[in-house]
């Protein structure tokens, strides 16, 4: 697979957001669409940058390594009309501070992208066709300027009922922009299934390098309700298959956004539907062999970077894999996820030191990057865990130090997570790659990183921009 499967929280309402996490990540989902709203991250909050950041904290803490921001909050913006105001509205600005404030949300989260929809012309204005038309071609390239800033891409889902309905709007809209490079497409599967000539797999098809973000969910022919696998009409897994063929490696989430009152029952459904219908690949089978006989990992392990593939999983902003990892980073936190629900932690513990001591940088920065994804490590797991994070610091290797600064690093003393910190800046790691930095910066680490600075100053060489930031400097 290549692709990360995700879920909605505008599916887990009656949520608080950290819990709602928590259940889709224990429920094995490694990813997440998030709605930003009144009670799940709210983007107009007094302390958003501090709710950001523990956002972050979290995601990265529960392993949900891919995000997607979706702007399809109800009453957000008005607390008397749905979905108002739109970019098709008398008065849009509302609608582009909203989006502009999603982009910067999505910057700080790395996430993938921001995704939105055009809105329906008659909502809240009576203007026809072309003047909409008109209105949102506008307003889509006041939000690019946004984007610009920030290098966000933004991705257009077609929505049944909006002005733009169908793939083939987004498609024309792009090209009367001029084909902006960080503008690119949202595709709900079920959408297809309810208003598109072509089938779903087909819709991906012809999206293909375009497409930034999936939903995933069931419908009916001409009916815009979504609907859980199985209930309607969409062919799932002809629909996973055209996402792995065109190469697609961003997330794939579940966007059930009525099923709040049973999401945790309703997501464990989707999970084991989408995981009976995902194309059998060599991870997949992989994964298969570890549950079966656990000590087969060690002969697994090496071969993953040949099977899947080494690229960064974010080239356009991370091309080294420093912050987000690459594709062979990611099958072996996947394997080893297996080996953590199959053994106790006293094995485990001894699997990740022979995985880490027997194997080549690339294997190591596996095992570290799984550390990063355990919830609930213990025990055993911990120590080794902590000794092999020490032991990454030592290294030259930059992928290694910035693998070894992720979630786990909270398990360091203040003394080697500081000087984990300055070893980042020192080789180059962007402080991006640093999990909790916010949270745990102190005094000390400051004075480490302006003594840090005043040298670099005194040798003629520039200081990071983000050791800057975290300085306060300008």
């Amino acid at each position: 697979m290549t692709f990360s499967l995700g879920y909605g929280t505008n599916g887990f309402s009656n949520h608080r957001l950290d819990d709602a996490l928590a259940v889709i990540a224990d429920l094995g989902y490694t990813g997440v669409a998030l709605t930003l709203d009144h009670d799940h991250l709210d983007p107009f909050a007094d302390d958003l940058a501090h709710q950001v950041d523990h956002v972050a904290s979290r995601l990265s803490a529960l392993g949900l390594n891919r995000v997607v921001i979706e702007t399809g909050a109800r009453y957000l913006l008005d607390p008397w009309r749905k979905h108002s105001p739109t970019l098709l509205s008398d008065d849009p600005a509302p609608r582009i501070d909203f989006l502009a404030r999603a982009l910067r949300i999505a910057g700080d989260l790395g996430a993938d992208c921001v995704s939105f929809w055009s809105g329906v012309s008659t909502l809240d204005s009576t203007v026809d066709d072309d003047v909409a038309w008109t209105r949102l071609r506008e307003g889509v390239a006041a939000v690019l300027e946004h984007a610009s800033r920030l290098n966000v891409r933004l991705a257009m889902e077609p929505e049944p009922g909006h002005l733009v309905q169908h793939l083939s709007q987004v498609l024309d809209l792009r090209k009367e922009l001029g084909e902006p490079e960080l503008f690119g497409v949202t595709l709900d599967v079920g959408h297809c299934v309810a208003v598109e000539p072509a089938n779903a797999a087909d819709c991906v098809r012809l999206a293909g390098p375009l497409l930034w973000n999936v939903q995933l969910d069931d419908m009916l022919p001409r009916v815009h309700e979504h609907l859980e696998f199985g209930d309607g009409h969409l062919d799932l897994p002809g629909t996973l298959a055209a996402l792995a063929e065109i190469g697609y490696t961003g997330l794939a989430a579940v966007e059930l956004p009525r099923h709040s009152h049973a999401a945790p029952d309703t997501a464990r459904r989707a999970f084991e539907a989408l995981t009976a219908a995902m194309p059998q690949t060599w991870l997949n089978k992989a994964e298969g062999r570890i549950r079966e006989k656990p000590s087969i990992v060690g002969a697994l392990f090496p071969a993953v970077g040949r099977e899947v593939g080494r690229a960064a999983l974010r080239p356009e902003t991370d091309p080294q894999g420093l912050v987000h990892g690459t594709l062979d980073d990611r099958a072996r936190v996947r394997l080893v996820t297996v080996l953590a629900d199959v053994l106790d932690s006293s094995a485990l513990a001894t699997e990740l030191r022979d995985l880490y001591r027997y194997g080549d940088d690339a294997e190591r920065r596996g095992v570290l990057r799984a550390l990063n994804s355990l919830a609930s490590p213990d025990g055993e797991v911990v120590d080794t865990g902590v000794r092999l994070v020490q032991d990454a610091l030592r290294a030259n290797d930059i992928r290694l130090v910035a693998a070894a600064m992720g979630a786990f690093a909270r398990f360091l003393d203040d003394h080697t997570w500081r000087h984990g910190v300055l070893k980042c800046v020192f080789v180059g790691v962007p402080l991006a790659a640093v999990a909790d930095l916010t949270s745990r910066a102190d005094d000390e680490l400051r004075r480490m990183l302006a003594d840090f600075a005043d040298e670099r100053r005194a040798a003629g060489r520039d200081v990071p921009a983000d050791a800057l930031e975290l300085l306060k400097e300008n």
